[in-house]
């Protein structure tokens, strides 16, 4: 069932944050299989684009952080320097790619310093598409007779629109359309940190739009905009017009003492459903109140972080830990 603001209390909703990623390498099938057995509502691809036009799952359009690009000789000449969002990043990028040439990457884990479990699965998974990732959620419905929805984000739209000529709302629109999930009752929700790509996603499907908003500065494509007047009473109202929920990051949502801030109810006043992002066991993500004896890598109350979130009257949260986090929510 599809939960929004003003309905009855439904279930706190699980999203797998880019597949079980806190057990595999994120942005894989098999981290997305994984999420999907361990009872994740929803799965989170990010998506960004190969320069055939092909949307595939990666954290960022720079693929060195997450695939063997970097010790691959043949592509060793495709290495750039671009500003991203403000950003200088160096590397090696997916709009530069066909995706023939992107399948011969293998993933590997983003953080292995504090995963290194991770890492032993490094080498083993290609990049997929969003068709593919379609298909493997319709495969596990019709294995496990239960409804799996999709949540998917666009990364630097903006960027790629302007720097390579790939529109990835217009990508968005065709690929919704294509499996049929382009009406308000889907189980999908689209995402963006920035704003003039969801008004336009808005006037074109029906799917649900959340609007990302980070603890700090502002959507790319709107650089005299800031999250912090977007989450005001006023910017929550502007924000309803086009989009059905928030995603928002922890750090807006509770205090560091895990008290709500308010934002919840304010969210809610205005219409919207809020999803908090992210939910993780390592000590190096968590508030400092939950966190055990051990570095930062070591688990600390993940279930903790739960609870402060369902008391906060949160709808739904991101994970890494899909199964620690379904257990904390079905614990009632």
């Amino acid at each position: 069932m599809l939960m929004m603001a003003g309905a009855a209390q439904a279930e706190f909703l699980v999203i797998a944050h880019r597949g079980a990623s806190g057990e595999r390498p994120e942005h894989t099938l098999a981290a997305y299989e994984r999420a999907i057995d361990q009872g994740a509502d929803y799965i989170e691809p990010d998506l960004v684009a190969t320069k055939d036009l092909v949307l595939v799952a990666r954290h960022e359009n720079e693929l060195s952080g997450t695939t063997d690009v970097a010790s691959r000789e043949e592509f060793a000449d495709r290495r750039r320097t671009k500003e991203v969002d403000g950003q200088r990043v160096a590397g090696w990028f997916a709009e530069d790619f066909t995706l023939a040439e992107l399948r011969t990457l293998r993933a590997k884990e983003r953080i292995p310093s504090l995963r290194p479990a991770n890492a032993r699965f490094d080498g083993l998974y290609p990049v997929p598409t969003f068709d593919e990732i379609v298909a493997l959620v319709r495969a596990k419905e019709a294995e496990t007779g239960r409804r799996i929805g999709l949540y998917p984000e666009l990364k630097h739209p903006t960027f790629l629109l302007q720097n390579a000529g790939i529109d990835m709302v217009d990508l968005m629109v065709a690929a919704l359309r294509k499996h049929d999930l382009d009406d308000a009752d889907d189980r999908v929700f689209v995402q963006v940190f920035e704003v003039e790509p969801l008004r336009r996603l808005d006037r074109l499907v029906e799917t649900p739009l959340v609007q990302l908003v980070a603890a700090q500065g502002g959507p790319a494509d709107a650089p005299a905009m800031r999250y912090a007047d977007m989450i005001a009473p006023s910017g929550l109202a502007e924000i309803a017009t086009y989009a059905d929920a928030i995603g928002a990051d922890l750090r807006v949502l509770l205090t560091e003492s895990g008290a709500s801030t308010g934002l919840t109810q304010a969210a809610k006043a205005a219409g919207l459903d809020v999803h908090a992002w992210t939910v993780r066991r390592e000590n190096a993500f968590l508030p400092v109140p939950l966190r055990s004896a051990g570095g930062e890598g070591a688990p600390g109350d993940l279930a903790g972080l739960v609870a402060l979130l369902e008391q906060a009257g949160v709808d739904g949260a991101f994970t890494d830990n899909v199964i620690e986090t379904v257990r904390a929510v079905r614990a009632e």
